[in-house]
């Protein structure tokens, strides 16, 4: 959250409202970080596929699509994303998040985990996510993370539903961004996309 937190702290000082987006982020998570949740001087819209229009101090939560998002062009100051693009689908609904994302505002922060980490984030299993789909399957049944009995549609869908991404192909997605690697025991956990921050 330092890194995320060195985008809006300049943008404070201006005496001006800064206007956050969080494409596929939720409430819960902004109520968590005292430093922006109920700040005066700060606007965030929380846009999410599940999400159903609400507003709670300095939060507006609505309907949106990452891949298609209603506003205007810089229509925010920020963009954040947390783990998040790696559920839109595959590349080309990847590309068309970044663009929104890089249209919505001068700054933005997309982090997603990093392909190359031994360990699968979501299942929390090594090396699960380098195999083969249907090998994927077959190992997260036999560990107890889908059912065993899950039809084979379903359980593709799920698989399929997680496309984790490497640095160069984050980089590709945002090449107006640098990428700042989160690290854990000195191997690189999550990859991050930040742009505004020089």
């Amino acid at each position: 959250m330092r890194e995320f937190l060195k985008l809006v702290e300049p943008l404070r000082t201006n005496g001006r409202t800064v206007r956050i987006v969080d494409l596929g982020g939720t409430a819960a998570y902004w109520r968590a970080l005292p430093d922006l949740y109920a700040a005066s001087d700060v606007e965030i819209t929380v846009l999410n596929l599940d999400g159903e229009a609400t507003q709670d101090a300095n939060l507006l939560v609505r309907h949106g699509n990452a891949c298609a998002v209603e506003f205007p062009d810089m229509a925010f100051d920020i963009v954040h994303s947390n783990s998040v693009i790696e559920h839109v689908g595959h590349w080309p609904e990847m590309a068309l998040m970044a663009a929104e994302v890089r249209r919505l505002a001068p700054s933005y922060f997309v982090q997603t985990p990093n392909a190359g980490f031994p360990i699968e984030p979501h299942y929390k299993l090594p090396f699960v996510h380098w195999l083969p789909e249907q090998a994927r399957i077959s190992a997260l049944k036999a560990a107890g993370r889908l059912p065993c009995d899950m039809p084979a549609d379903q359980a593709t869908l799920r698989v399929q539903g997680i496309c984790l991404l490497g640095k160069a192909q984050l980089g590709t997605l945002f090449p107006d961004a640098r990428i700042w690697r989160e690290r854990v025991a000195g191997l690189t956990k999550s990859l991050v996309a930040i742009r505004g921050d020089r």
